[in-house]
């Protein structure tokens, strides 16, 4: 479960109405929506939510590294509250959906300084791709 809202009043970021519907929105697990979703959800929550200030608020969260940008294969960009919590994505190829993965070991490790052509490399992201159960049923 993300602790996106926690996080936020922690660090003093003004909750107004609107920004606390959608980071009550992107709260939990396995959550990946894009800003278009996040406006919906969040206009059913608080219907005279703009879709200028769910857009305005999500480029601040990224800004300030609360919550992470997540393209993938030219789809449109999606939104992980899970920003603090190292994680990797799965990818259905076919309908979109992601899943975090929690890696178990340490993935900077698994490039030897050998085949890092020089880079000191600070992260890491991987997502793998195949098809759901529900796409493959």
């Amino acid at each position: 479960m993300s602790d996106l809202l926690d996080r936020l009043r922690e660090r003093g970021w003004r909750l107004t109405a609107q920004r606390r519907v959608i980071a009550e929105v992107l709260d939990g697990e396995h959550v990946h929506l894009t800003a278009d979703e996040v406006h919906a959800r969040a206009a059913d929550r608080l219907p005279e939510i703009s879709r200028a200030t769910v857009y305005n608020t999500l480029r601040e969260l990224v800004h300030r590294g609360e919550v992470v940008e997540v393209s993938t294969d030219g789809r449109a960009k999606r939104y992980d509250p899970n920003a603090h919590r190292p994680h990797h994505h799965l990818l259905c190829s076919r309908c979109g959906s992601i899943r975090d993965v929690r890696p178990t070991g340490d993935p900077l490790a698994d490039l030897p300084p050998s085949r890092s052509f020089g880079f000191t490399v600070s992260e890491v992201e991987v997502t793998y791709r195949g098809i759901c159960p529900d796409c493959a049923a």
